[in-house]
């Protein structure tokens, strides 16, 4: 399930408690955990429900001031089942969150990392990928990933697909609008010569400033 900022903020703060998306097949299963982006969150329940069942009252929990701006923002085809899940956020951390902010990095780190990239450059049908990746999110920090995507001859949910493997090794962080290296990935690139001279920005944009 994706987090936009509004819910993934909501969420984080209390002040929504429920969301409402249209699937084919649920994409959350009730009395699992799942990250937002701004820590976890349990899904307690995950039921279909009509757009006449949504009362007044679940459309505030869901951070919408009335029923019809709740309908009114939904996507998707309104022939799919419309489901209603329930969150409960955890005091636990992200663990991926805690993994990027790790950036005392012992030299096994840095090897286990350096395979794993290697492992996933070899896997791919791209061929090598994760450099030119990781160089684009260090040199442009904050930028939509449509840019970011572009700037790669990536299509944008490709290119998206690809960051969350990184993520998954605490090596980048989703802002609300792109990405930036985590201390964890800072700390790997200092490590990582031929990767950090990728990342740091070309004379033409260091002149634009």
């Amino acid at each position: 399930m994706q987090f936009e900022p509004r819910l993934r903020h909501g969420l984080a703060d209390g002040s929504i408690t429920v969301a409402f998306r249209r699937w084919r097949r649920a994409q959350v299963v009730a009395g699992h955990q799942y990250r937002t982006g701004l820590g976890m969150v349990l899904a307690e329940t995950v039921d279909i429900v009509d757009t006449a069942d949504i009362t007044p009252a679940q459309a505030r929990d869901a951070g919408f001031t009335s029923v019809e701006a709740l309908v009114g923002d939904l996507r998707g085809d309104p022939a799919l089942p419309l489901y209603r899940i329930r969150f409960r956020p955890l005091a636990s951390p992200d663990p991926r969150a805690e993994l990027a902010a790790s950036a005392a990095l012992t030299d096994a780190d840095v090897a286990a990392i350096s395979a794993r990239l290697a492992r996933m450059d070899a896997a791919s049908k791209r061929g090598p990928w994760t450099s030119d990746v990781l160089a684009a999110i260090a040199r442009q920090p904050g930028v939509v990933s449509t840019v970011l995507a572009a700037g790669l001859d990536w299509e944008r949910r490709d290119f998206k697909l690809h960051v969350r493997r990184l993520k998954e090794l605490g090596l980048t962080i989703s802002l609300d609008v792109g990405y930036r290296i985590s201390a964890r990935g800072s700390a790997y690139l200092v490590r990582q010569p031929d990767r950090t001279d990728r990342s740091r920005p070309r004379p033409s944009q260091a002149a634009d400033g």
